[in-house]
């Protein structure tokens, strides 16, 4: 629990549960969003095949994720650490363009 704490700059074991459970239920609620989306948009697991279904649901669930993280982390009042969190994932998997860069001022 001290390691979480220390690398994720958490004050609280209470913030670290928090945390966590926000975690896993973002994980659970994308996979669960993720079919009924596939549905409206025309994508059925019967009547495509498998090698293409699963790949969309797969890939899916990645932006449902990431939307559904900084919205149970405001519910939870952990938005500034999953703000954080999202930021660095993105710019880690080569969207860092969505975000502006800081400047630093020489003064």
């Amino acid at each position: 629990m001290a390691s979480f704490k220390e690398r994720w700059n958490i004050k609280s074991n209470w913030q670290v549960f928090v945390i966590i459970v926000v975690f896993a239920i973002t994980g659970s609620t994308a996979a669960y969003l993720s079919k009924p989306i596939l549905f409206i948009v025309g994508v059925e697991k019967g009547m495509v095949s498998n090698w293409v279904y699963f790949p969309l649901y797969i890939l899916l669930i990645f932006p449902v994720y990431q939307l559904l993280l900084v919205s149970f982390g405001f519910i939870f009042g952990q938005f500034t650490f999953f703000w954080a969190f999202e930021k660095k994932l993105l710019k880690s998997c080569g969207f860092g363009f969505l975000f502006k860069k800081e400047k630093v001022s020489n003064k």
